[in-house]
């Protein structure tokens, strides 16, 4: 009972460290704005490098990011020697996934938020750090190609079942352990879910592009 009320607890925990939002508060101190009312009108980091610069972006993404990774990597592997759960993949998904959902659905702004793509980015290190860099390659190749972020984020996470199947024998390691290896499947429906609106716009030609990013941009 009293491990099933510290997992409870770490969940909320979990919930509302993800719930920070960032974007909001760094709109606020750097420009006394609400992000959610400019640009894509998203609390991202995306539409904070668009509003607001690269530098506030930055700090964004940064926070986002750790902020997926500390519940992953610190606070279920605390839990796990509890023992209640006795396979520390499925704790470490309970509480970034708390994190992700916190994000996405923030307590603290009315549980609108981001599209989570850099909170679930913090979680994808702590448990797939061999596979996390090539999906990124993946995410910036897109862009630099199409200057869709949002088309980025959604190849990035299909490209992650087919690299944690294909990466263990190259690397010679160990596969990644069923729990995970569903739960890596199940992060595209996440993705396409939350980028719902982006899709509309990519299939309208209405989407924004990261134009800069572009290598074969029109001059």
């Amino acid at each position: 009972m009293n491990e099933l009320l510290f997992l409870i607890v770490l969940i909320i925990i979990s919930y509302l460290t993800g719930s920070t939002p960032t974007s909001i508060i760094i709109g606020r101190i750097a420009k006394n704005i609400d992000i959610r009312e400019h640009g894509s009108g998203n609390a991202g980091g995306t539409n904070v490098f668009r509003v607001l610069g690269w530098k506030p972006a930055l700090i964004v993404v940064i926070v986002d990011v750790f902020k997926g990774w500390l519940p992953a990597a610190i606070f279920a592997p605390a839990f796990y020697y509890a023992q209640i759960i006795p396979d520390l993949g499925v704790v470490q998904i309970i509480c970034g996934f708390s994190a992700v959902l916190g994000h996405t659905y923030t307590i603290f702004a009315g549980f609108k938020g981001g599209k989570g793509v850099g909170t679930l980015g913090g979680m994808l290190i702590a448990l797939f750090p061999t596979a996390f860099p090539f999906c990124l390659a993946v995410a910036i190749i897109t862009i630099m190609l199409t200057g869709y972020v949002s088309l980025a984020s959604i190849l990035a996470s299909v490209s992650l079942p087919i690299f944690l199947f294909l990466l263990p024998p190259f690397f010679g390691t160990n596969p990644a352990p069923l729990s995970l290896m569903v739960f890596s499947l199940l992060i595209p429906w996440f993705i396409t879910f939350t980028h719902r609106s982006n899709i509309q716009r990519l299939r309208s030609g209405e989407e924004n592009r990261f134009e800069k990013a572009m290598i074969f941009r029109k001059k």
